[in-house]
């Protein structure tokens, strides 16, 4: 999609990371995530934005797995996971929004004209935001089923 920064696009990646996370824990979850999409960032044309997207990944595992555990992983409340899903998708904006501003800094822009353009790039990761909240709202107790029928 245009932006002024970056080069983004409507994608699930950051679902997965979020369900990788519940269903596998912080370690094998964020290991997921940080791997598969900086894979795909490798093989896809985005091998500059790798290591951010892996740290970013990351980031989101660490939000994802606190707010669980604060929750003492008791799941058998919906607003649970829709919480998580909500700080998941916020913390991926804030993230996209720094990572906005550093890439123009680098580019040899001033830091107004960075957080302007950070900030009127960020269309896709909203959209991406809001897919996420859907997602893991939608997939995550069927998900979840599966994994204790096959004894996970």
């Amino acid at each position: 999609l245009p932006a002024a920064v970056g080069a983004p696009f409507i994608h699930f990646g950051n679902a997965l990371v979020v369900l990788s996370v519940l269903l596998l824990g912080f370690k094998y979850g964020a290991a997921a995530g940080a791997i598969g999409l900086g894979i795909f960032d490798l093989l896809n044309g985005y091998a500059s934005f790798a290591v951010f997207t892996m740290i970013e990944a990351v980031i989101v595992a660490a939000v994802v797995a606190t707010i669980f555990r604060l929750f003492k992983h008791d799941d058998s409340k919906f607003y649970v996971i829709l919480l998580i899903a909500i700080a998941a998708g916020i913390t991926k904006i804030i993230e996209s929004y720094v990572q906005g501003v550093i890439v123009s800094l680098i580019a040899g822009t001033t830091l107004q004209v960075a957080s302007i353009a950070s900030f009127v790039s960020l269309y896709a990761t909203v959209i991406n935001s809001i897919s996420t909240v859907i997602l893991v709202s939608l997939l995550y107790y069927p998900l979840k089923k599966i994994m204790l029928k096959n004894g996970h």
